[in-house]
């Protein structure tokens, strides 16, 4: 990498018009209408459909888009310097409708933010280095960009270390799982139960094949459902009732179990293998 990437803390974010595609349709957008008078989260990666920006970046910041718009922040941007189309693919690609996308076609704004690199050694020519950062009416407050090291480092411009800066105490959505077998009633009855309590959750359905070797390695269960909370083994049905009652609790009730949000799912997991 040939120039040094400069923190711009305290600096008004660049004037430039963005041509983009909505609906099908061409639309040019300006600094001012993203940035005057709002609190904006950016965040900005060296490509569409590449891994790192795939699998983690741009999900993570769709994820927790919500828990932003909650601490009073306006919008989550993606800047990538791609070509409008290929943004517009790459949003409905990713279902990140919590989030603009907004191609940078030209590199203009990514070069006068002083991030435009050189990556001709992966035939990308020039793209935006990763960083992420909070803009409040134009004016940049803090930035996290990635360290100047080979290849593609991905260590703070993530949106977790963005909402710690934002708010340290914001409360994240549980991250749920839910393992399931096909015509089971259990597995119908656990997925109305999250879904009756506003819960998002993957569902992993388990085909007869690997259905016993996957439960007893992941769960050891035999049974299915066998729900899963932010890592955690809750159990099946019976056991996610219980838990869900647990984050009914009042915020007393909460607080001594340390915050956890399951108001003890440890006690109910002992028992349940006991």
């Amino acid at each position: 990498m040939a120039q040094a990437l400069s923190n711009r803390e305290g600096q008004r974010i660049p004037d430039v018009s963005f041509r983009l595609r909505r609906n099908g349709e061409w639309a040019t957008v300006t600094s001012d209408e993203i940035f005057a008078g709002r609190n904006v989260v950016v965040f900005s990666l060296p490509g569409a459909f590449t891994p790192t920006c795939s699998s983690t970046h741009l999900p993570r910041y769709n994820e927790l888009a919500p828990v932003f718009k909650a601490q009073g922040i306006d919008a989550v941007v993606c800047v990538s310097v791609n070509d409008p189309f290929v943004m517009e693919e790459w949003a409905k690609d990713q279902e990140a409708a919590n989030v603009f996308l907004l191609p940078d076609g030209n590199g203009e704004f990514t070069e006068k933010m002083g991030m435009l690199v050189d990556k001709s050694d992966l035939n990308f020519g020039k793209r935006s280095w990763r960083y992420s950062m909070l803009v409040r009416d134009k004016v940049i407050e803090k930035m996290f960009i990635e360290p100047q090291e080979p290849g593609d480092p991905f260590k703070v411009s993530d949106a977790d270390t963005m909402l710690a800066y934002v708010n340290p105490r914001a409360k994240k959505p549980d991250q749920v799982a839910i393992l399931t077998r096909e015509g089971c009633s259990f597995c119908a009855k656990a997925k109305a139960q999250l879904a009756d309590a506003g819960i998002e959750y993957a569902e992993v359905p388990l085909p007869h094949t690997i259905r016993t070797k996957a439960l007893g390695a992941i769960a050891r269960a035999q049974t299915v459902p066998q729900v899963f909370v932010n890592g955690e083994l809750i159990g099946g049905s019976a056991e996610l009732e219980s838990w869900l009652r647990g984050r009914t609790k009042p915020a007393t009730a909460a607080k001594a179990h340390d915050g956890d949000p399951s108001g003890g799912v440890a006690a109910e997991r002992a028992r349940a293998h006991a």
